[in-house]
């Protein structure tokens, strides 16, 4: 498989002394992030604003080819809940604007209890399409929004749906939505954003991603709190650059 068109990599940059090695030397630790890793996602701008020159810091700090996904703020999905956030999108979007071509898509989390409305769904999609037209994932995590009504939303505005890694409901587990950008989140598991996962955990995803013909296929380790999510993410390149996907424990 061309090792182009799937892409590994962790949300956040930072990496663990004890994992040093898995990198090479740069001037940054997002330089030394990019020596290993061809795609990054920025979580902290769901927390915080960061400006333009930040953005363009960022962009300048890895090759060329390098990509960056950014989570929409949480003042637009949790706060706001999709509703009259015109203004704060478009701050969002100038900002990011300073990625210029390493901005690879936008990442939309919605909190377990935004329930599924196709009317307040389809306004901001259609307001966020007439804004940009980089790709988009979105994370749904209420039930409501794994239905083929919400998928065909979702795909009238070219929006992707993220597959999860700890899975709220089956049908979570894989993406759906438009499939020009799909996109794996995985959290950790048994105890999200800590635990690590195991050998067999990293071949049945590769297997999963490796199935998915077309189209950019991108998997994020989010299992970042106890910092596994870089040890992770470098076995699934292993695995992934071998020659055929072996179950663990075969040659």
């Amino acid at each position: 498989m061309p090792a182009q068109s799937i892409r590994i990599g962790c949300a956040g940059w930072s990496i663990p002394g004890r994992y040093a090695q898995l990198a090479g030397q740069g001037e940054s630790m997002l330089a030394r992030y990019a020596t290993r890793f061809p795609i990054v996602e920025i979580n902290s701008s769901f927390y915080r604003p960061h400006q333009l020159r930040t953005y363009e810091r960022w962009a300048a700090s890895v090759p060329t080819a390098f990509r960056f996904s950014v989570k929409v703020p949480k003042a637009i999905s949790h706060e706001a809940g999709l509703r009259g956030c015109g203004p704060a999108l478009d701050s969002f979007l100038d900002a990011v604007g300073g990625l210029g071509r390493t901005l690879g898509g936008l990442l939309l989390q919605l909190p377990p209890s935004h329930v599924f409305d196709a009317r307040v769904a389809a306004a901001f999609f259609g307001m966020l399409r007439r804004r940009t037209p980089v790709h988009v994932v979105c994370e749904p995590r209420h039930a409501s929004w794994f239905t083929p009504q919400a998928d065909a939303l979702l795909q009238r505005h070219g929006i992707g749906r993220v597959g999860a890694d700890p899975a709220r409901v089956p049908e979570a587990a894989q993406p759906g939505g438009d499939n020009a950008w799909r996109y794996w989140r995985w959290h950790g598991a048994p105890r999200t954003y800590y635990s690590a996962y195991d050998d067999a955990a990293l071949h049945a995803v590769a297997k999963t991603v490796a199935a998915r013909k077309g189209g950019a296929r991108w998997v994020i380790f989010d299992n970042t709190a106890h910092g596994f999510a870089i040890a992770n993410a470098a076995r699934l390149q292993d695995i992934l650059s071998g020659a055929a996907l072996q179950e663990p424990g075969h040659a």
